[in-house]
């Protein structure tokens, strides 16, 4: 099924921040695996998927990570191959990052580089929600040391292999919210004819 645009930009301003939930109604495992497959299904930089999402259900989690992180489901990196494949996609990733983009030897910048990717898979999410009706809200509010020294303590990240990135929320809102203001397109938009 193809939207219309007019179909299409009524789900993109329906999509707003939302901070209040009704905890009265649940997502189904069906909806949030299919917010799930929006993410892995996302575009990355030359095909990396640099992402692993972690859906944090367990509410006393959940209390624990509200005064450092005000609220989240995490959304953190990788790729399921074949060993020669992956082995082919590193040695590509390796000169992508030490060639091309001159990030390899900067930890700092090869973790940004990463979390750009983090977005692209957060964005389809949060949009893809909106298209079931499920609202959401991005996170970036947190204190990254604090989340990431929780979830390791609770055996939930590495470390080694990944960072805290960036998290949403999702659930339905438990009022209307105002539409978001926006800068009309044509401040926003320079046509190089």
């Amino acid at each position: 099924m193809i939207l219309t645009r007019e179909q299409a930009l009524e789900i993109f301003k329906r999509r707003v921040s939302t901070r209040s939930y009704d905890p009265a109604r649940t997502i189904s495992d069906e909806d949030f695996n299919t917010i799930l497959e929006f993410g892995r299904l996302s575009p990355s930089s030359v095909g990396s998927e640099p992402w692993k999402f972690l859906v944090i259900q367990n509410k006393e989690l959940r209390e624990k990570l509200k005064p450092i992180a005000w609220g989240m489901v995490n959304t953190l990196a990788k790729r399921n191959l074949p060993e020669d494949q992956m082995q082919m996609a590193m040695g590509m990733y390796k000169k992508f990052q030490i060639h091309d983009m001159k990030i390899a030897d900067d930890e700092r910048a090869l973790f940004e580089w990463t979390r750009k990717n983090t977005y692209i898979a957060l964005a389809n999410m949060l949009t893809g929600a909106a298209m079931l009706g499920i609202d959401s809200c991005p996170v970036e509010g947190m204190d990254y040391d604090a989340v990431t020294q929780l979830l390791t303590e609770e055996g939930l990240l590495d470390p080694e292999d990944y960072g805290v990135s960036v998290a949403a929320t999702f659930g339905y809102r438990s009022r209307e919210i105002d539409p978001k203001p926006r800068k009309p397109l044509d401040e926003l938009v320079v046509w190089a004819k």
